[in-house]
């Protein structure tokens, strides 16, 4: 007669691997989010201070790269198809490592973000579609709505000193993963007009090779970082947007380990490449694309234009009742549990930080309206706003439990016997009990002989004082 089995639980403890590797790449991404944020500030102070607003426009739209082979593109365009291909190649290796690797890799833990993911790009564009249908605005932009800006959310996190537990953190990069995926997918079908069969082919081919050199094991950057930018150029001028390239030679690597090997080459090339990514290559992109006119009247424009409300409705309610009801309807109809150390409401202001779209929200805004650069930075305006109310109501509902989480990280942090690893994960070693029964019975020992001496010093003092009472009878 088998064994029942053990409910499983949502939003559970990490494991330890998956515990040191979500906080080295979540460190990474909220030193990079903060440097987005900086962008983006700065990007919006050098857009609409007057003496300032007519060099940005100049800065941003002055053309560089050789005509000849199709690149002749603006700065504005080489941060958003150039350098955000290094960003999305490292969106492909953190995919690559969850299927063979982390969560995604075992079906029933890939469940809850693959769902909370998908639910959490539908309800969005569902929110959008319904307001631009009732109010009489176009539906070009439904995917804009859809995207989560991890670095943009981690920052927020550093921003106002909210310390999420690392099951709770390791559930919105995985689930942030899931979402690039969908939204290079939409990226790929939706914004593609025309394709140069040549071109295309000629990336594909450029692909194939990447990948036998892969297989045979060949080394060495300059073989690689040349091929690569050979690849990209003809990705972009296929017609097919230019991120697709990195995506792809991003799931190219090899990110399971071999005998012997501390790293996999994938997770080598990510340790490498996600701080240019982080720290460079998306907040120069931040720089030159959230950069729009603000003012007080085209705030009050956001609420009441059809597109852009229905941007805002889609980051704050799309986003949070979707991955929250995908979460709960996963839970509800599987045998998985929410941890016993967490609450609904704990996801549900995951949720809302989850509201918080900017780099991938402002790239499909940027492709949904080409050609209406008036329509455009409206946009744009409503991501940045949509994103602003998100950040403030995930902060109010973050502090609400953030004693609670100090606790539990406390707990995940307690290291008793100083061995490196934190207690929690040894309680089922021996060795651990043994070395914490030699610490206890050390202390127990010192505090005996603490109390002998207290106790000596006490019959002293009581002796000396017995005899002077003596004598003064």
């Amino acid at each position: 007669m088998s064994a029942p089995r053990t409910p499983r639980k949502v939003l559970g403890r990490l494991s330890l691997p998956e515990r040191t590797f979500v906080a080295d790449a979540l460190r990474t991404e909220t030193v990079g989010g903060v440097l987005l944020l900086v962008a983006a500030v700065a990007s919006l102070i050098w857009a609409n201070v007057g003496a300032l607003s007519d060099s940005y426009e100049t800065v941003s739209h002055f053309h560089i790269g050789p005509e000849s082979l199709g690149l002749d593109l603006s700065i504005e365009h080489w941060a958003a198809d150039g350098l955000l291909a290094i960003f999305f190649f490292v969106a492909g290796i953190e995919l690559k490592r969850e299927l063979v690797a982390g969560d995604l890799r075992d079906p029933k833990a890939a469940a809850l973000p693959v769902v909370a993911a998908l639910c959490g790009m539908a309800v969005p564009a569902l929110v959008y579609t319904l307001t631009n249908v009732l109010g009489g605005g176009s539906t070009d932009g439904w995917a804009v709505p859809t995207a989560t800006d991890i670095a943009f959310a981690l920052a927020v996190l550093a921003v106002i000193g909210t310390s999420l537990p690392s099951a709770l953190r390791a559930f919105l990069l995985t689930l942030a993963v899931v979402d690039d995926l969908f939204a290079i997918l939409i990226i790929a079908v939706f914004f593609t007009d025309s394709i140069d069969f040549a071109a295309l082919g000629g990336a594909f081919l450029g692909l194939a090779v990447f990948w036998l050199l892969l297989r045979k094991g060949v080394r060495g950057w300059y073989i690689y970082v040349p091929l690569a930018l050979v690849i990209w150029a003809l990705m972009y001028n296929s017609g097919v947007h230019a991120t697709i390239a990195g995506v792809a030679m991003g799931l190219m690597l090899r990110c399971s380990r071999r005998e012997g090997e501390q790293h996999s080459p994938g997770e080598h090339i990510e340790h490498l490449v996600r701080p240019i990514s982080a720290g460079l290559a998306v907040p120069l992109f931040a720089l030159f694309s959230a950069g729009v006119s603000i003012s007080g009247g085209a705030l009050g424009e956001v609420f009441t234009r059809p597109e852009t409300l229905g941007v805002v409705l889609g980051l704050v309610v799309g986003k949070t009742l979707g991955i929250f009801g995908g979460t709960w309807l996963t839970a509800r109809f599987t045998r998985a549990s929410l941890s016993d150390d967490l609450a609904w409401p704990d996801v549900f202001a995951v949720s809302t930080l989850a509201g918080i779209g900017f780099t991938v929200s402002l790239l499909i805004g940027e492709l949904a309206f080409e050609g209406d650069a008036a329509l455009t930075d409206e946009i744009k305006a409503a991501v940045l706003m949509g994103s602003l109310i998100a950040a403030v109501l995930a902060t109010v509902l973050l502090k609400v439990r953030n004693t609670r989480y100090r606790r539990m990280i406390e707990a995940e942090e307690r290291d008793d016997d100083l061995d490196g690893i934190p207690d929690i994960y040894e309680e089922d070693d021996p060795e651990y009990h043994l070395r914490m029964a030699a610490i206890h019975e050390a202390k127990a020992a010192e505090h005996r002989r603490i109390a002998e001496e207290q106790r000596a010093r006490l019959a002293e003092v009581t002796g000396g004082a017995g005899e002077e009472n003596d004598r003064r009878a």
